[in-house]
Order: structure tokens, then sequence, then C-alpha cells
């Protein structure tokens, strides 16, 4: 009897071992089989985006002598400070050439637009005039992104015509962000040739993934963004474009005002002319612009007089104070972007 309860014991706990063993081996064919991560896994793990950003009136142009490169040319003007570049660090930059480097680059340059840009064709010809043109503009030359994203949008209208067509109305693409895919943030450099003087190589400390290109304004637009419609004819001149801007939202007589309209540059430029010697009646450099003016004899009794008396000039030397002395933002260019190509 005591033998025949031993055996039965001994079934027992081996079949509990069986069973056991089976369960196991069950659970562990359930579980997925793990698998090495395949090349396209890899080298999405190792690559990031870094964004190229661009303020102020641009157009964005095919390179005439390099297919693999792009040119991004903006007009320098007087009513605007100078161009800077900004990354983790920062440099002003004289009119001339820049060549923007990204080392790490792995992309395909495949340069897709976001329908939100204004499209236009810049003819080879006109890219290569700007380029040899000096002292009037700036031109940054960079690898084709893998898309071109607006960084900032702004209602406006369009075309060939003045006033452009209501049908044109849209969000544009006011600030350009080129996307690039890359291995590295390390690396990025900017090189180039300013019309004066030297520039030497800037390396560029990109901790976050966003390169800035500036041109800010020196004046706050007004009600009919006239500084805007002004940025955005120069840039269409300088790139060999018949174009107009026009903005839906502004007072029904800002039409009147616009430096685009016929006859109404030399008018503008008289304003901007009595805006830059109230600015430098504010900022001590009155001097400095009266040797570059041709009428500088006459000059200074008329602004004084200008400046004791007038409204309008109290309230642009308010305005220009809180932007000179108090570091007021005075706003950005509201053109769209022109995409070309």
């Amino acid at each position: 009897m005591k033998l025949s309860r031993y055996f039965s014991s001994m079934m027992a706990v081996l079949a509990s071992a069986v069973l056991a063993t089976l369960v196991l081996v069950a659970c562990n064919q359930s579980q997925p089989t793990a698998t090495a991560p395949t090349a396209a896994e890899s080298k999405a793990a190792a690559t990031k985006d870094v964004y190229v950003v661009f303020e102020g009136p641009w157009a964005i142009a095919p390179d005439p002598k390099d297919a693999n490169s792009v040119l991004l040319l903006a007009p320098k003007t007087t009513s605007h400070h100078d161009l800077y570049v900004s990354a983790s660090n920062y440099s002003t930059l004289a009119a001339g050439i820049y060549d923007l480097s990204l080392p790490g680059h792995t992309g395909t340059g495949a340069g897709a637009y976001d329908p939100s840009f204004f499209r236009a064709k810049i003819d080879p010809q006109n890219a290569q005039r700007v380029l040899d043109s000096k002292s009037g503009r700036y031109a940054i030359r960079l690898p084709k992104p893998e898309a071109y994203v607006p960084a900032a949008r702004h209602r406006s209208r369009v075309g060939p015509t003045y006033p452009p067509d209501a049908s044109t109305e849209m969000e544009y693409a006011s600030e350009a962000s080129l996307r690039y895919t890359v291995s590295s943030l390390s690396g990025f450099s900017l090189s180039g040739t300013p019309d004066t003087g030297t520039f030497n190589p800037l390396l560029l400390q990109v901790d976050t993934p966003t390169i800035r290109f500036g041109i800010e304004p020196t004046q706050p637009d007004d009600a009919c963004n006239l500084h805007s419609r002004q940025a955005f004819h120069d840039l269409a001149q300088l790139v060999g474009l018949t174009l107009y801007v026009d903005y839906p939202d502004n007072p029904s007589d800002c039409r009147s005002k616009d430096p685009q309209a016929p006859g109404k540059n030399k008018a503008h430029a008289s304003l901007t002319s009595q805006v830059q010697h109230l600015a430098a009646l504010l900022t001590g450099n009155l001097a400095d612009i009266l040797a570059a003016d041709t009428t500088a004899e006459e000059v200074p009794p008329r602004y004084l007089r200008f400046v004791a008396s007038s409204r309008l000039a109290r309230g642009l030397m308010h305005r220009l104070s809180a932007i000179y002395f108090f570091g007021a933002s005075s706003g950005d260019c509201k053109g769209p972007i022109v995409g070309g190509g």
C-alpha cells in the first residue's frame, strides 16, 4: 500500500512538471520575436531636422551656376537695419554674397513648396544680375532643402497689375523656413564676400535646430502697411518682376498713399528721408546723414521747424524714441516671400 501511494505521488509530481513545462513553452512562443533594426530605421534615428528661417523681404531663386543650390535674395535699403544671422550666436552682415554650409546634410534636396508660398519664375539672368550688382542686395547661397514651409503667414493679394485682383487673396507665407535633414547639428558655418571689407568665416553654434536670417525695418508699419508695400516693391524690382501687393484689411484710402502706385515713389522717398532725419535728430547722428545729403546746407532749419511745429513730427518722434531708446519692436515686413523656380 505504501509503495502504491508513493508511486501515485511520484506520477503526480511528474505530471505537474510536464504541464508547467508545456505552459512555459507556450508563453514563450506567444511573445513576438525581437529583431534587429533595419538600415532605414537606424538612419532615421541618427538624423534630425534643422530649419533655416528667413524674415524680411526675400525671394527664392535657383542658383544659375549650381543646380544643387538655391539663392535667397533681398534688397538692402535705408528702411531696414542690416541683415543678421543668428543661431546660438549672432552676427550682422554687410551687403554681399554668403554661403551657408551644412556638412551633415543627408536629405534629397527635393525642395517641395508649401501651397502658401507665392510662386513666380525668376529668370536665371536676373538672378545673376543680382549677384553681380553690389551694395544694394544680400544673397545667401544654400543647398536645396527638403521643403519650403511658412514660418509666418499674412493675408494679402498679389499680382502683376495694380491693384492686385481680389481672387488672389490668401494667407501667404511672409517668412520662409527651409527644412533640412542632417546627421548632426555640428559644423554649420557661414562664409562669404561682402561688397566692402572682409568677412571672417563664422562657425554657427546650433544648439536648437534653427538658424535665422533677419532683416528688420527701421520704422513701424502703419495702418496702411506702407512699409511692407514699399519693401515688396523693392524686392520685385530687385529680381526683375512686375508684382504688386495689397492688404484687404487696410482702410479704403490706403491705395492713394501706396508707394507702389504710379507717381507715388517720389513722395514715399521724401517721407522716408524725413523719418531718417528725425531719427538722426533723436540719436545725435544728424551730421552723418547731412554729410551724404546734397542739399545739406538747406536741411537743418527746415527740419528743425518741422520738428518743432508738426503734430506728425511729434508723433514720429514719440514712436522713434520708443524704438531707439527703449528697444520697442518695429514689427516685421508683411509682404509675401517670392518662391521662384
